[in-house]
Protein backbone atom coordinates (compact mmCIF):
# COMPACT_ATOMS: atom_id res chain seq x y z
CA UNK A 1 0.00 0.00 0.00
CA UNK A 2 2.92 2.33 1.23
CA UNK A 3 4.46 1.26 -2.31
CA UNK A 4 1.52 2.24 -4.09
CA UNK A 5 1.44 5.64 -2.64
CA UNK A 6 4.68 6.45 -3.19
CA UNK A 7 4.26 5.44 -6.41
CA UNK A 8 1.37 7.87 -7.05
CA UNK A 9 3.59 10.95 -5.04
CA UNK A 10 6.23 10.13 -7.80
CA UNK A 11 3.99 10.22 -10.58
CA UNK A 12 2.63 13.28 -9.74
CA UNK A 13 4.97 15.61 -8.70
CA UNK A 14 8.27 14.09 -11.28
CA UNK A 15 8.66 13.61 -14.43
CA UNK A 16 9.92 10.21 -16.26
CA UNK A 17 12.55 10.78 -18.72
CA UNK A 18 15.09 9.04 -21.63
CA UNK A 19 17.86 10.12 -22.67
CA UNK A 20 19.85 9.08 -25.68
CA UNK A 21 23.57 10.97 -24.90
CA UNK A 22 25.07 10.62 -28.15
CA UNK A 23 28.24 12.60 -29.16
CA UNK A 24 27.07 14.41 -31.86
CA UNK A 25 23.83 15.27 -30.09
CA UNK A 26 21.45 14.63 -26.91
CA UNK A 27 18.09 13.61 -27.39
CA UNK A 28 15.26 13.82 -24.72
CA UNK A 29 11.84 12.21 -24.71
CA UNK A 30 9.58 13.24 -21.43
CA UNK A 31 7.00 10.37 -20.52
CA UNK A 32 3.41 11.70 -21.61
CA UNK A 33 4.70 14.26 -23.88
CA UNK A 34 7.09 12.93 -26.79
CA UNK A 35 10.82 14.17 -27.67
CA UNK A 36 10.96 17.91 -26.41
CA UNK A 37 15.19 18.27 -26.63
CA UNK A 38 17.06 17.55 -29.59
CA UNK A 39 20.48 19.87 -28.60
CA UNK A 40 23.79 19.46 -29.73
CA UNK A 41 26.45 17.22 -27.25
CA UNK A 42 28.31 20.18 -26.82
CA UNK A 43 29.38 22.96 -23.47
CA UNK A 44 30.76 26.12 -24.02
CA UNK A 45 33.41 26.71 -20.20
CA UNK A 46 34.91 30.03 -18.89
CA UNK A 47 38.18 28.76 -18.18
CA UNK A 48 38.78 31.81 -15.64
CA UNK A 49 35.75 31.53 -13.27
CA UNK A 50 35.20 27.43 -14.42
CA UNK A 51 31.71 28.40 -15.00
CA UNK A 52 29.03 27.02 -18.02
CA UNK A 53 28.78 29.67 -20.69
CA UNK A 54 26.52 27.70 -22.74
CA UNK A 55 24.76 24.37 -23.20
CA UNK A 56 23.86 22.31 -26.83
CA UNK A 57 23.33 24.74 -30.05
CA UNK A 58 24.42 27.91 -28.48
CA UNK A 59 27.28 26.23 -27.39
CA UNK A 60 27.75 24.51 -30.93
CA UNK A 61 27.32 27.53 -32.57
CA UNK A 62 30.37 29.12 -30.02
CA UNK A 63 32.83 25.80 -31.82
CA UNK A 64 36.07 27.44 -33.42
CA UNK A 65 34.64 30.80 -32.54
CA UNK A 66 35.57 31.40 -28.85
CA UNK A 67 38.30 33.65 -27.45
CA UNK A 68 41.23 31.74 -25.26
CA UNK A 69 39.39 31.65 -21.85
CA UNK A 70 36.33 30.55 -23.30
CA UNK A 71 36.56 26.46 -24.55
CA UNK A 72 33.59 24.71 -26.18
CA UNK A 73 33.83 21.19 -25.11
CA UNK A 74 32.27 17.85 -25.99
CA UNK A 75 32.16 15.91 -22.78
CA UNK A 76 31.64 12.65 -25.10
CA UNK A 77 34.19 11.14 -27.45
CA UNK A 78 33.28 8.17 -29.32
CA UNK A 79 29.58 7.43 -27.26
CA UNK A 80 31.30 7.42 -23.96
CA UNK A 81 32.14 10.72 -21.01
CA UNK A 82 35.26 12.23 -21.54
CA UNK A 83 34.91 14.75 -19.78
CA UNK A 84 32.96 13.28 -16.03
CA UNK A 85 32.13 17.38 -14.61
CA UNK A 86 31.29 19.02 -18.26
CA UNK A 87 29.25 15.92 -18.65
CA UNK A 88 26.89 16.17 -15.34
CA UNK A 89 26.52 19.93 -16.13
CA UNK A 90 25.15 18.88 -19.79
CA UNK A 91 22.64 16.67 -18.13
CA UNK A 92 21.88 18.96 -15.39
CA UNK A 93 20.94 21.72 -17.97
CA UNK A 94 18.71 18.93 -20.17
CA UNK A 95 16.86 17.38 -16.87
CA UNK A 96 15.86 20.72 -15.71
CA UNK A 97 15.08 22.05 -19.14
CA UNK A 98 13.00 19.11 -19.57
CA UNK A 99 11.09 19.15 -16.41
CA UNK A 100 8.40 21.95 -16.37
CA UNK A 101 8.51 24.17 -12.99
CA UNK A 102 5.38 22.28 -11.32
CA UNK A 103 7.05 19.01 -11.23
CA UNK A 104 10.21 19.53 -9.81
CA UNK A 105 9.89 18.28 -6.40
CA UNK A 106 10.86 14.58 -6.99
CA UNK A 107 13.49 14.01 -8.89
CA UNK A 108 13.37 12.26 -12.01
CA UNK A 109 13.36 8.64 -13.05
CA UNK A 110 16.13 8.42 -16.03
CA UNK A 111 16.77 5.88 -18.42
CA UNK A 112 19.65 6.37 -20.33
CA UNK A 113 20.93 5.26 -24.34
CA UNK A 114 24.40 4.48 -24.21
CA UNK A 115 26.69 2.73 -26.92
CA UNK A 116 26.69 -1.17 -27.31
CA UNK A 117 30.20 -2.60 -25.80
CA UNK A 118 30.87 -0.14 -22.88
CA UNK A 119 32.70 -1.26 -19.72
CA UNK A 120 31.04 -1.48 -16.86
CA UNK A 121 33.00 1.63 -15.42
CA UNK A 122 32.20 3.72 -18.21
CA UNK A 123 28.36 2.69 -17.79
CA UNK A 124 28.93 3.35 -14.01
CA UNK A 125 29.93 6.94 -15.04
CA UNK A 126 26.80 7.23 -16.93
CA UNK A 127 24.87 6.36 -14.19
CA UNK A 128 26.77 8.48 -11.31
CA UNK A 129 26.59 11.82 -14.00
CA UNK A 130 22.85 11.60 -14.04
CA UNK A 131 22.33 10.47 -10.54
CA UNK A 132 24.24 13.96 -9.73
CA UNK A 133 22.33 15.60 -12.17
CA UNK A 134 19.30 15.08 -9.56
CA UNK A 135 18.03 11.39 -10.59
CA UNK A 136 16.05 9.38 -8.58
CA UNK A 137 16.74 6.56 -10.56
CA UNK A 138 18.87 5.94 -13.31
CA UNK A 139 18.61 2.47 -15.41
CA UNK A 140 20.70 2.21 -18.82
CA UNK A 141 19.96 0.45 -21.84
CA UNK A 142 22.36 -0.14 -24.80
CA UNK A 143 21.49 2.19 -27.51
CA UNK A 144 21.07 -0.81 -30.38
CA UNK A 145 18.55 -2.36 -28.31
CA UNK A 146 16.51 1.05 -27.22
CA UNK A 147 16.38 1.85 -31.46
CA UNK A 148 14.89 -1.42 -31.88
CA UNK A 149 12.38 -0.85 -29.44
CA UNK A 150 12.08 2.84 -30.80
CA UNK A 151 11.49 1.73 -34.18
CA UNK A 152 8.62 -1.13 -32.63
CA UNK A 153 11.18 -4.57 -33.77
CA UNK A 154 9.38 -7.52 -32.04
CA UNK A 155 12.70 -7.73 -30.01
CA UNK A 156 11.32 -10.65 -27.61
CA UNK A 157 9.57 -13.35 -29.90
CA UNK A 158 11.78 -15.85 -30.78
CA UNK A 159 12.97 -14.11 -34.64
CA UNK A 160 15.82 -12.39 -35.20
CA UNK A 161 16.16 -8.46 -36.00
CA UNK A 162 19.06 -6.79 -37.39
CA UNK A 163 20.08 -3.13 -36.47
CA UNK A 164 22.68 -0.71 -37.75
CA UNK A 165 23.04 2.43 -35.21
CA UNK A 166 25.51 5.29 -36.90
CA UNK A 167 25.70 8.00 -34.81
CA UNK A 168 28.33 10.78 -34.07
CA UNK A 169 30.73 8.79 -32.56
CA UNK A 170 30.10 5.27 -32.71
CA UNK A 171 28.57 2.93 -35.49
CA UNK A 172 26.85 -0.33 -33.10
CA UNK A 173 25.71 -3.42 -35.09
CA UNK A 174 23.71 -5.79 -33.62
CA UNK A 175 21.63 -8.43 -34.41
CA UNK A 176 18.66 -8.66 -31.13
CA UNK A 177 16.34 -12.32 -30.53
CA UNK A 178 14.63 -12.80 -27.06
CA UNK A 179 15.11 -9.63 -25.35
CA UNK A 180 19.02 -10.15 -25.81
CA UNK A 181 21.74 -9.28 -27.68
CA UNK A 182 23.34 -12.55 -29.92
CA UNK A 183 25.86 -11.01 -31.99
CA UNK A 184 26.95 -7.35 -31.93
CA UNK A 185 29.82 -5.12 -33.00
CA UNK A 186 30.68 -1.40 -32.15
CA UNK A 187 32.98 0.61 -34.60
CA UNK A 188 34.02 4.16 -34.03
CA UNK A 189 33.41 4.86 -37.23
CA UNK A 190 30.45 6.85 -37.50
CA UNK A 191 29.56 10.32 -38.48
CA UNK A 192 33.00 12.35 -36.84
CA UNK A 193 34.89 9.74 -38.35
CA UNK A 194 33.54 10.76 -41.57
CA UNK A 195 34.49 14.64 -40.70
CA UNK A 196 37.80 13.99 -40.18
CA UNK A 197 38.06 12.15 -43.33
CA UNK A 198 37.16 14.85 -45.05
CA UNK A 199 38.89 17.32 -43.49
CA UNK A 200 41.70 15.22 -43.96
CA UNK A 201 40.93 14.82 -47.41
CA UNK A 202 40.71 18.76 -48.54
CA UNK A 203 43.72 19.17 -46.47
CA UNK A 204 45.92 16.78 -48.71
CA UNK A 205 44.23 17.85 -51.93
CA UNK A 206 43.09 21.23 -51.95
CA UNK A 207 46.06 22.46 -49.50
CA UNK A 208 43.08 23.85 -47.77
CA UNK A 209 41.98 24.04 -44.12
CA UNK A 210 38.57 23.13 -42.75
CA UNK A 211 36.98 22.93 -39.74
CA UNK A 212 34.81 20.30 -38.45
CA UNK A 213 31.04 22.46 -38.66
CA UNK A 214 32.30 23.18 -42.15
CA UNK A 215 32.93 19.35 -42.97
CA UNK A 216 29.47 18.61 -41.24
CA UNK A 217 27.68 20.43 -43.82
CA UNK A 218 29.34 19.29 -46.98
CA UNK A 219 28.80 15.95 -45.69
CA UNK A 220 25.47 16.17 -45.11
CA UNK A 221 24.28 18.64 -48.81
CA UNK A 222 26.52 16.51 -51.16
CA UNK A 223 27.69 13.36 -49.45
CA UNK A 224 26.67 10.35 -51.67
CA UNK A 225 28.22 6.85 -51.23
CA UNK A 226 26.60 5.53 -54.50
CA UNK A 227 27.50 7.11 -57.74
CA UNK A 228 24.34 8.25 -59.34
CA UNK A 229 22.67 9.91 -62.42
CA UNK A 230 23.25 13.55 -61.37
CA UNK A 231 26.54 15.32 -59.96
CA UNK A 232 26.21 16.88 -56.83
CA UNK A 233 28.48 19.97 -56.20
CA UNK A 234 29.29 23.06 -53.55
CA UNK A 235 31.69 25.71 -52.51
CA UNK A 236 33.70 25.84 -49.25
CA UNK A 237 36.10 28.24 -48.07
CA UNK A 238 38.80 27.45 -45.58
CA UNK A 239 42.45 29.06 -45.21
CA UNK A 240 44.70 28.28 -47.58
CA UNK A 241 47.77 26.34 -45.98
CA UNK A 242 50.77 27.69 -48.71
CA UNK A 243 49.65 31.50 -48.49
CA UNK A 244 47.41 31.51 -45.01
CA UNK A 245 44.62 33.63 -46.77
CA UNK A 246 41.05 32.57 -47.44
CA UNK A 247 40.42 30.28 -50.88
CA UNK A 248 37.20 28.97 -51.96
CA UNK A 249 37.02 26.23 -54.05
CA UNK A 250 33.96 23.98 -54.95
CA UNK A 251 33.90 20.26 -54.26
CA UNK A 252 31.71 17.48 -55.69
CA UNK A 253 30.17 14.22 -54.71
CA UNK A 254 32.85 12.01 -55.83
CA UNK A 255 35.06 14.22 -53.73
CA UNK A 256 33.31 13.03 -50.77
CA UNK A 257 32.73 9.86 -51.77
CA UNK A 258 36.58 9.36 -52.55
CA UNK A 259 37.36 10.83 -49.19
CA UNK A 260 35.15 8.58 -46.94
CA UNK A 261 35.32 5.84 -48.86
CA UNK A 262 37.97 3.85 -46.71
CA UNK A 263 35.62 4.67 -43.68
CA UNK A 264 31.97 2.96 -45.47
CA UNK A 265 34.43 0.24 -46.55
CA UNK A 266 35.59 -0.94 -43.07
CA UNK A 267 31.54 -0.27 -42.17
CA UNK A 268 30.51 -2.49 -44.26
CA UNK A 269 33.04 -5.32 -44.01
CA UNK A 270 32.45 -4.92 -40.45
CA UNK A 271 28.45 -5.88 -41.04
CA UNK A 272 29.62 -9.04 -42.93
CA UNK A 273 31.71 -10.23 -40.14
CA UNK A 274 28.65 -9.98 -37.80
CA UNK A 275 26.30 -12.03 -40.10
CA UNK A 276 29.14 -14.63 -40.48
CA UNK A 277 28.79 -15.38 -37.19
CA UNK A 278 25.13 -14.81 -36.77
CA UNK A 279 23.62 -18.30 -35.91
CA UNK A 280 21.80 -19.74 -39.10
CA UNK A 281 18.83 -20.03 -37.81
CA UNK A 282 18.34 -16.47 -36.86
CA UNK A 283 20.52 -15.05 -39.95
CA UNK A 284 17.83 -16.99 -42.17
CA UNK A 285 15.20 -14.72 -40.18
CA UNK A 286 17.61 -11.47 -41.15
CA UNK A 287 17.34 -12.27 -44.80
CA UNK A 288 13.65 -12.56 -44.24
CA UNK A 289 12.60 -9.50 -42.68
CA UNK A 290 15.83 -7.05 -43.80
CA UNK A 291 18.25 -5.14 -41.62
CA UNK A 292 17.25 -1.63 -40.28
CA UNK A 293 19.26 1.64 -40.18
CA UNK A 294 18.87 4.30 -37.85
CA UNK A 295 21.17 7.05 -36.19
CA UNK A 296 22.35 9.94 -38.34
CA UNK A 297 24.74 7.99 -40.91
CA UNK A 298 21.67 6.46 -41.67
CA UNK A 299 20.51 9.30 -43.77
CA UNK A 300 23.75 9.51 -45.84
CA UNK A 301 22.49 8.59 -49.62
CA UNK A 302 23.41 5.41 -50.87
CA UNK A 303 24.49 3.85 -47.88
CA UNK A 304 21.66 1.63 -47.60
CA UNK A 305 22.12 0.09 -51.03
CA UNK A 306 25.43 -0.35 -50.75
CA UNK A 307 24.74 -2.39 -47.86
CA UNK A 308 22.63 -4.61 -49.36
CA UNK A 309 24.29 -5.09 -52.86
CA UNK A 310 27.52 -6.21 -50.50
CA UNK A 311 25.66 -8.58 -48.06
CA UNK A 312 22.68 -9.56 -50.41
CA UNK A 313 20.39 -8.67 -47.66
CA UNK A 314 17.45 -5.77 -47.83
CA UNK A 315 18.32 -3.27 -45.94
CA UNK A 316 15.26 -0.39 -44.51
CA UNK A 317 15.88 2.82 -43.01
CA UNK A 318 14.03 3.52 -40.46
CA UNK A 319 11.10 6.27 -40.23
CA UNK A 320 13.01 9.09 -38.09
CA UNK A 321 16.07 6.89 -37.50
CA UNK A 322 17.60 10.15 -35.82
CA UNK A 323 15.02 9.97 -33.01
CA UNK A 324 15.15 6.28 -32.92
CA UNK A 325 16.78 5.66 -29.69
CA UNK A 326 15.04 8.07 -27.76
CA UNK A 327 11.87 6.71 -28.81
CA UNK A 328 12.79 3.37 -27.52
CA UNK A 329 13.55 4.72 -24.28
CA UNK A 330 10.09 6.48 -24.35
CA UNK A 331 8.53 2.99 -25.32
CA UNK A 332 11.08 1.13 -22.18
CA UNK A 333 9.26 3.83 -19.83
CA UNK A 334 6.24 3.25 -20.97
CA UNK A 335 6.51 -0.37 -19.18
CA UNK A 336 9.64 -0.43 -17.22
CA UNK A 337 8.82 -3.93 -15.77
CA UNK A 338 8.06 -5.22 -19.35
CA UNK A 339 11.49 -4.70 -20.54
CA UNK A 340 13.63 -4.80 -17.38
CA UNK A 341 15.58 -7.64 -18.98
CA UNK A 342 17.17 -5.05 -21.62
CA UNK A 343 18.21 -2.70 -19.20
CA UNK A 344 22.55 -3.30 -18.59
CA UNK A 345 23.25 -5.08 -15.20
CA UNK A 346 21.83 -2.98 -11.92
CA UNK A 347 23.88 -0.54 -10.78
CA UNK A 348 24.85 -2.70 -7.35
CA UNK A 349 26.05 -4.99 -9.70
CA UNK A 350 28.63 -3.21 -11.01
CA UNK A 351 32.16 -2.70 -10.09
CA UNK A 352 33.12 0.97 -8.13
CA UNK A 353 34.93 3.56 -11.02
CA UNK A 354 38.24 3.91 -10.01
Amino acid sequence: MIQGLMKRLYGAFSHDIGIDLGTANTLVYVKGQGIVINEPSVVAVNQKTGRVVAVGGQAKDMLGRTPAHIVAVRPLVDGVISDFEVAEEMIIYLINKAQSESKKFFGPRVIVGIPSGVTNVEARAVRDATKNAGAREVHVVEQPMAAAIGIRLPIHEPAGNMIIDIGGGTCDIAVISLGGVVRSKSLKIAGDRLNNDIISYIRNEFKILIGEKTAEEIKISIGVVVPGDHAHEAPIRGRDLVTGLPREVVLTDADIREAISQSIDNLVESVKEVLETTPPEILSDVMRRGIYLVGGGALIRGLDKLIEDYVKIPVHIADDPLTAVARGTGVILEDLEKYQDVLIQNEDDLPKAQ
